[in-house]
């Protein structure tokens, strides 16, 4: 999978690509990411990739030129999906995610400062992102946020298949609490289910404490989810099953 990202700062994104999982990524060939500083296509002595809006107002907007410029430019013969990150964009989730994930090809064009000349979007943006409800000085950040949370999700990238099946949001719910070495750590001991080695039992504890932990920071998640019977039966043995049941209808607890 390759992307490419249209920025104006492109020394903010070097250092996040070189480390962790997305830097053996590259190395491995999962994935290829190209860096595209918008003003090398700008055409005047200073480099402007940017003016005061017509209509007044604070702020200065992304001129379309030379960000069309550089889209074509590296389009070539390969299109991509085009998005642009920006506050008013569509929310970013991990089903979003799992959707791009199918694409060979993502152009990531980080907005800046009071936004991006609509022409430019309405021409050549396929769709726009908002990775959540604030405001960052720019987009290159959402744009490593993307990279990162797709190329986890690609065949081969991480150690373990599963990994990313079972992260946080992966089933509709927040992770259970997980616990390692040491057994006693300030006083407090390890759930003595996990170490049963009843995988059942401990599957059965891990889900409860998931739909829990939903239950208590994120009740909104429980409204899109649909649990099967053999789930309801251990949710009413854990008591959480009438809780539950108020969070999917959308009731406040």
């Amino acid at each position: 999978m390759r992307f490419d990202i249209l920025t104006l700062f492109p020394e903010l994104l070097h250092s996040p690509l070189q480390e962790s999982i997305v830097h053996r990524a590259r190395q491995a060939g999962h994935i290829q990411v190209a860096l595209h500083n918008i003003r090398d296509w700008t055409t005047d002595r200073h480099n402007t990739a940017d003016d005061r809006p017509f209509g007044g107002g604070e702020g200065m907007v992304m001129k379309a030129e030379p960000l069309a410029a550089c889209l074509e430019e590296i389009q070539g013969e390969q299109p991509g999906r085009v998005i642009l990150l920006t506050p008013r964009g569509r929310q970013y989730d991990q089903q979003q995610a799992k959707r791009l994930s199918g694409y060979d090809r993502l152009i990531l064009v980080c907005g800046r400062y009071e936004g991006v000349d609509e022409r430019f979007t309405r021409a050549h943006v396929d769709e726009e992102i908002s990775i959540g409800d604030y405001i960052l000085t720019g987009g290159e950040l959402a744009a490593m946020v993307l990279v990162d949370s797709i190329t986890r999700l690609l065949p081969g990238v991480l150690g373990c298949a599963r990994s990313a099946s079972e992260d946080t949001f992966s089933h509709g719910l927040l992770k259970h609490p997980q616990y390692t070495r040491p057994r006693e750590f300030a006083g407090m001991g390890v759930p003595e289910v996990l170490l049963s080695g009843d995988h059942a039992r401990i599957a059965a504890y891990r889900f409860c404490e998931s739909v829990r932990l939903t239950l208590e920071r994120r009740p909104d998640l429980l409204q899109k989810k649909n649990f099967s019977r053999a789930q309801q039966r251990l949710l009413q043995q854990a008591g959480l099953w009438p809780a539950v049941q108020d969070a999917m209808a959308g009731k406040q607890q």
